[in-house]
């Protein structure tokens, strides 16, 4: 079989250090052992960076991550973690058994469509004042939701022993709800896991202040 000149030249991540989306796929890109260039992209500077003409032809959204791969470009966080799974090898990010698949992929949409689109930037910028509460009673709301759903699913990690997506999606999801000063002990499956999974290499080399990006006083 041969091997396209593209697939051998490093994908490009062009991210936010405190994304959670960007930080998704770094942390898929860690547990895949795949080596990545990184084009940061901030999106408070100069109004955001991502809000610019250039930035626009290489995602029309205007969001972080976009990721050009294999002579494709990619937006959208949980799209490129299924491609990368699906062309790369490495620990699966999604379980063989369908079953299984299926509750990752529910636990996946409940952070990325039900909880997180609610407290981004661009929302709480819209939002003023009451930002921090608007986006502490989202994350409340959907942490309940899934405080229930993760005790029915989860043994070491969300879904069983396995990493996967869901622990991918988990883990930024929990240190935005930090910042917003959300009450993690509320939630002790929650918790309990993001502990577990913050132990991990892949985990603690994404981590947002390990970034290039970060501001010196963010980083670690």
């Amino acid at each position: 079989m041969r091997t396209s000149f593209a697939c051998l030249m490093k994908p490009v991540l062009h991210g936010y250090f405190r994304s959670s989306c960007s930080w998704r796929v770094r942390i898929a890109f860690a547990l895949k052992g795949i080596e990545y260039d990184h084009v940061p992209v901030n999106l408070i500077k100069d109004g955001g960076q991502q809000i610019t003409d250039q930035y626009k032809e290489l995602n029309p959204m205007q969001q972080v991550p976009t990721v050009t791969i294999d002579d494709i470009t990619l937006s959208q966080s949980l799209a490129i973690i299924q491609y990368v799974d699906e062309t790369r090898p490495g620990p699966r990010l999604l379980p063989a058994d369908p079953k299984q698949r299926a509750k990752v992929r529910m636990i996946c949409d409940i952070i990325a469509s039900g909880i997180q689109p609610l407290q981004n930037l661009y929302v709480v910028q819209k939002i003023g004042t009451d930002k921090v509460q608007w986006a502490q009673h989202f994350i409340n709301r959907g942490f309940v939701a899934l405080e229930s759903i993760l005790k029915q699913t989860a043994g070491k990690y969300c879904v069983g022993n396995e990493i996967s997506m869901a622990d991918i999606c988990l883990v930024p999801q929990v240190y935005n709800a930090e910042r917003f000063k959300v009450d993690i002990k509320q939630f002790p499956t929650i918790k309990l896991l993001n502990q577990t999974l913050l132990e991990l290499e892949a985990f603690k080399m994404s981590h947002p202040s390990h970034q290039p990006d970060a501001p010196d006083d963010l980083r670690i």
